[in-house]
Formats: C-alpha cells, sequence, structure tokens
C-alpha cells in the first residue's frame, strides 16, 4: 500500500508519498480498501499539530474516506469482505488502504457512490446534530448559516430546508452564494460587501434569526448574535476563519439567547446510540434525495499537497474529495 506519512508536524509540505507494508486488521478492525477520501479543515490543523487530537507520529492524515472492506479482523460481523463502508476515524484516508475501527465504519446501501460517502458523515453528522438536537430546529423558524458555502455550511442549509426551516445563507463571494440559492437557500447575504446587521434586519423584517449555524468564528461572531431573536440559540461548530472570538455576555441576556456548543464527535463517543440512529436517518434521507454533498471537485490521491492548497485558498464551494 501507499499513503502520505506524516513523521513531523510541521505542515503539509513535511508530508510524504510513502510505500508502507499492508497492515492486517486485529480484533474489533477491518482493512478498506479505500476508494476516495475528503479534505476537512481538521486534515489540515492536525498535520499543523494544531488540532486537539494529536496521533502518535508517524501518522497517516486523512479523517474520512469510504471504500471497500478487504478483510474483516476477529469479532467483526455485522460487516464483510467486499461490503462498501464509509468511516470517520480521524486519521488514515490519505492512502490507498487504510486499517478502520469496525464499529465506526457506516455500510453503504446500493446506490451510495463512494465520492458522495467519503463527503458524507462529517458535514451531516455534525450539522443534523446541531440543529435538530442541540437547536432544537421547528418548522418555520429561520436559521442564518455562516461559511454557508463550505461543507458543513452546505450541509446545514440542505439539513435546514428538509425541517421547513427559512435558512439565510451568509458566504464571501457572489459565486458562493449562487451556489448555497442553488441547494436551497431562501436568501443570501454577501459579507465580504454588505453589512451582516444590516442584511439580517432587512430579510428578517427586525426580528433576526431564531438559529445562528456559525463553522467560521473570528469577526461576524458578534455582529450574528447581536442580530439574533430572542430565545435565539447561537450554535458554535468551528473556527474556520482562525481566530476564536469572545462574546460580551450581557448579549445572551439581554436576548434571552442561547450559546451552544456542537461537539458531534463526542456526542458520537457518548451516545452511540442516539448517534446511530441518527446516521440512519441521515442514509434515508440521502436515498430520498433530500440531502447530497456538494462536490467542488475530486483530485487524484496523488495530488493531496494541491488540494490542500486549493482548501487554503477558501475557494472551496462543498467538499475536496480524493479519489484512486
Amino acid at each position: 500500500m501507499h499513503a502520505w506519512l506524516c513523521t513531523q508536524p510541521t505542515g503539509v509540505e513535511a508530508l510524504a508519498w510513502t510505500e508502507l507494508p499492508t497492515p492486517t486488521p486485529g480484533a474489533g478492525q477491518v482493512l478498506v480498501e479505500i476508494k476516495a477520501a475528503s479534505l476537512n479543515f481538521p486534515d489540515l490543523l492536525i498535520v499543523q499539530n494544531k488540532y486537539q487530537i494529536k496521533p502518535p507520529l508517524p501518522f497517516v492524515p486523512g479523517s474520512e474516506y469510504a471504500g471497500v472492506v478487504q478483510a474483516v479482523g476477529e469479532g467483526v460481523t455485522h460487516l464483510r469482505v467486499g461490503q462498501s463502508v464509509a468511516c470517520l476515524s480521524g486519521t488514515g484516508g490519505f492512502g490507498t488502504h487504510a486499517l478502520a475501527p469496525a464499529a465506526l465504519c457506516m455500510p453503504l446501501p446500493p446506490g451510495f457512490s463512494h465520492v458522495d460517502a467519503a463527503a458524507f458523515i462529517m458535514i451531516y453528522a455534525t450539522s443534523h446534530h446541531a440543529l435538530v438536537d442541540r437547536a432544537q430546529l421547528r418548522a418555520g423558524e429561520t436559521v442564518l448559516v455562516l461559511g454557508a458555502a463550505g461543507g458543513v455550511g452546505t450541509a446545514a442549509i440542505q439539513i435546514a430546508k428538509a425541517l421547513g426551516a427559512t435558512v439565510i445563507a451568509a458566504a464571501s463571494s457572489d459565486e458562493k452564494c449562487a451556489l448555497c440559492t442553488s441547494i436551497g437557500a431562501d436568501a443570501t447575504i454577501n459579507y465580504s460587501r454588505e453589512d451582516l446587521r444590516e442584511a439580517l434586519k432587512r430579510l428578517t423584517g427586525g426580528k433576526g434569526p431564531d438559529v445562528v449555524y456559525d463553522p467560521v468564528g473570528g469577526d461576524f461572531t458578534e455582529p450574528a448574535f447581536r442580530s439574533i431573536a430572542w430565545r435565539g440559540r447561537y450554535l458554535v461548530v468551528g473556527f474556520a476563519s482562525g481566530p476564536i472570538p469572545a462574546l460580551p455576555l450581557n448579549l445572551p441576556l439581554l436576548k434571552g439567547a442561547s450559546v451552544v456548543g456542537v461537539f458531534w464527535g463526542e456526542f458520537a463517543r457518548r451516545e452511540p446510540q442516539a448517534n446511530a440512529a441518527m446516521m440512519n436517518a441521515l442514509a434515508q434521507w440521502y436515498a430520498q434525495g433530500k440531502i447530497k454533498p456538494v462536490i467542488d471537485r475530486t483530485m487524484p490521491m496523488a495530488e493531496l499537497p494541491a488540494a490542500y492548497a486549493h482548501m487554503g485558498s477558501r475557494a472551496v464551494r462543498g467538499k475536496l474529495v480524493m479519489v484512486n
């Protein structure tokens, strides 16, 4: 097998395409022949030693991938050789093969493409957990999605629309706003040239959004929170812009609003049955055509450094997927 090996987490330039022995699965593991692997923001942080999870060196990055089971380890009964699966294991995806914990593998129903599956678990699980479980979003409410043209943003738009909400998508260019409209957003805000608070006031008749979905952080957090509706829920999903913002705590008081943390990975670990039920519901939504990952482009696995550079340019719309 071959894989992109990280021997020192000093950045993308330290990754090397390396020949390695093809491993044998141990108890509770499966060997997956990787067909596709998506590039997520944590995949950049982890090779820069900036992610909260720091795997022992050396490691193969690539948190999310899909492929075909080639071998199963002792005790694995729900997966079989030849079965297509998707997996989000945190590492291992940027190669030709990976050892995956069987418990973290999602069997793929017929018709679920490997490219879509590799771009599915992280963004839809995060967004569904955020909007349904944490925000308790109801039909008829209004959701503001920041960073709306990215992976989790596009998933949040689709899920919110499936729940009957009105969606305002905020993104940094007219092209990204057009993408958001094409997948169901009711209104868009180009925050590179529009004042976010003024636009929200206009679009909501002064009421503000009931739910704010924020995977970006940075400079837009406070103005978005200042615009939130009475009893609003502000979903803290991530900090793709880099800086972690600070909010004056009088704002939640004045708005009767909640700041709600969203950590899907910990939810999945602590509440595995609830997570499994959620993933089953999401797979059904995919089969029904309610949700479908937005794929910016596919690139050969050997071009991973170029894919990282493209992601770093902030030009990605939806998900980048590497293919073998």
